[in-house]
């Protein structure tokens, strides 16, 4: 069972945060939600209000396995703009563990340094910030440790592919089944 720590900081997008949380709860993975606002409550980009399990300063990341941050604005810009989250991905990158970011949020890891040389997608408009990057325009894109999401809509697949990372290809066709998503993609 992996550890996986969700940043949420005000702004975020919900389905970005918190389907993935969903889905590899029952996956059967670890998952924790850090509130980088100093407060346990966070404000969506949309004005959904939600509680986060710890607060940032709260946590011990050296048994993280992945570290995500979703989307949204400004969210991504307040992940951005948080220190503490910087070097948690700074940290996290040089022991080559996993990484994950979705829609606006891969704009922090381009900022960072950790996009040079890696294929990488994001919320079209936002490419010019994947510094170093081969932007890819895929529904997510995996490159070494570091996977990469386009948007709202592909925060399913993204999720399963993160899954998939920690578990069988049975468990999560299982769950792609019971979640009705393969039925969904069977209908295209």
């Amino acid at each position: 069972m992996a550890k996986i720590y969700v940043f949420l900081a005000d702004g975020f997008e919900e389905i970005e945060a918190l389907a993935p949380v969903d889905i590899l709860r029952r996956g059967q993975q670890e998952v924790v939600t850090l509130s980088v606002n100093g407060k346990l409550w966070g404000t969506s980009s949309h004005g959904i209000t939600v509680q986060a399990d710890l607060l940032f300063e709260e946590a011990d990341l050296s048994d993280a396995d992945m570290l995500l941050l979703p989307g949204g604005m400004p969210g991504s810009l307040n992940l951005n703009n948080h220190e503490g989250v910087r070097q948690a991905l700074l940290s996290h990158d040089a022991l080559g563990r996993r990484i994950g970011a979705i829609c606006a949020a891969p704009m922090v890891l381009g900022g960072l340094g950790l996009l040079n040389g890696r294929r990488a997608t994001c919320s079209p408009g936002f490419e010019g910030y994947l510094d170093g990057a081969t932007y890819t325009h895929e529904l997510w894109t995996i490159d070494g440790h570091i996977i990469t999401g386009e948007g709202p809509a592909a925060t399913l697949p993204y999720a399963y592919e993160i899954l998939r990372m920690w578990t069988d290809d049975a468990t999560v066709e299982t769950l792609q089944t019971k979640m009705q998503y393969a039925h969904l993609m069977e209908s295209r």
